[in-house]
């Protein structure tokens, strides 16, 4: 029997073996997250729907952190990879978080074999944020008002050109689903940034694209564009009398998508903090109403491992799409 205040080689051995099981000591508080500034890492430049978002979340984060902040750190480049590599690459302690993405986080190493980390194993899902819907939309002197008429005018033209951001995008890869689907023949044309394709559309150099229902909308309002349909699985209420695509292609639907990510090996602890408070913002009145109402989509979140299941099976919805067509960004 050991004297009181003095440890016996028993209880010695049982400590020992906690700590190296890495289990917290009695009486030792366990660390809250977050004890520090937390970096979001956009892979995407200011201004466009990512970084819009990011923002709102951001704005929102400190009354469910403890009064820390969320700093936005927008990467842009390389189809949202520059900004993979960074998160993949950082330490696993919960400072450094990124906003993820279909490029980014499910197809990158499809569509750049050489990128430097697997979006199946860099990454440690946290929590699945919003759904945005895309619009596809026409030169407002384009002659068709619904998707019948634009099929019927593709097929009589035989050849139309149609505008995107970049190979691997999900408006590129909608489209390219769509023209396979209806046995249409469309021919892409490239633009460097968003801006740019509803530059083209405008101006009626190209004739359709897949774009954002947020980016659309003024273009919509001045009657510069026309809106031939959704992509989500129902109509958007921004977009009054415009039908899902879904109506035509039944089961389609193609989302831009965006949640949290870690770098892989983040603490269990810490994802399931940081879930919480992810889950915690996107609840606010606020976030919800800027998500619904600036950007036409829908909060999500849900569990890490939902999170994660979604992922994979975005990858593997396109990974077949981009194969087929041989797809590469570089």
């Amino acid at each position: 029997m050991t004297k009181a205040g003095v440890i016996g080689r028993r209880e010695a051995g049982l400590l020992a073996m906690g700590a190296a099981l890495g289990l917290p000591r009695a009486g030792r508080a366990q660390a809250a997250w977050p004890d520090r500034p937390v970096r979001l890492i956009v892979p995407f430049g200011a201004g466009g729907a990512a970084d819009t978002l990011s923002r709102t979340i951001a704005n929102a984060f400190p009354p469910h952190a403890g009064g820390q902040t969320l700093v936005v750190e927008n990467r842009g480049g390389a189809g949202g990879t520059i900004a993979g590599a960074a998160v993949a690459q950082a330490r696993p302690d919960g400072a450094t978080l990124m906003m993820a993405d279909l490029s980014a986080n499910a197809i990158a190493r499809e569509l750049q074999p050489t990128v430097p980390y697997d979006p199946a194993t860099a990454f440690t899902p946290i929590c699945h944020l919003v759904n945005l819907p895309l619009a596809l939309v026409v030169p407002a002197s384009l002659p068709v008002n619904d998707v019948a008429g634009f099929v019927a005018l593709a097929r009589q033209r035989g050849d139309m050109p149609y505008a995107h951001p970049g190979i691997g995008y999900i408006g590129h890869l909608a489209q390219e689903f769509m023209t396979r689907e209806l046995g249409l023949k469309m021919t892409p044309v490239p633009y460097r940034s968003g801006a740019e394709v509803v530059r083209s559309i405008i101006a009626a150099e190209t004739q359709s694209t897949f774009m954002t229902v947020s980016t659309s909308l003024p273009f919509i309002r001045e009657g510069k564009v026309k809106a031939l349909a959704v992509t989500s699985k129902g109509p958007v209420a921004l977009v009054p009398g415009v039908p899902s695509l879904a109506v035509t292609l039944p089961g389609f639907e193609a989302m831009v998508w965006h949640g949290i990510l870690g770098p892989a090996g983040l603490p269990a602890e810490i994802v399931a903090a940081a879930n919480r408070v992810f889950n915690a913002v996107a609840a606010e009145p606020a976030v919800r109403e800027a998500v619904q109402t600036r950007q036409a989509g829908e909060v999500v979140g849900g569990t890490p491992e939902q999170f994660g299941t979604f992922i994979q099976a975005e990858s593997a919805r396109w990974t077949p799409l981009i194969r087929a067509l041989g797809l590469r960004a570089e």
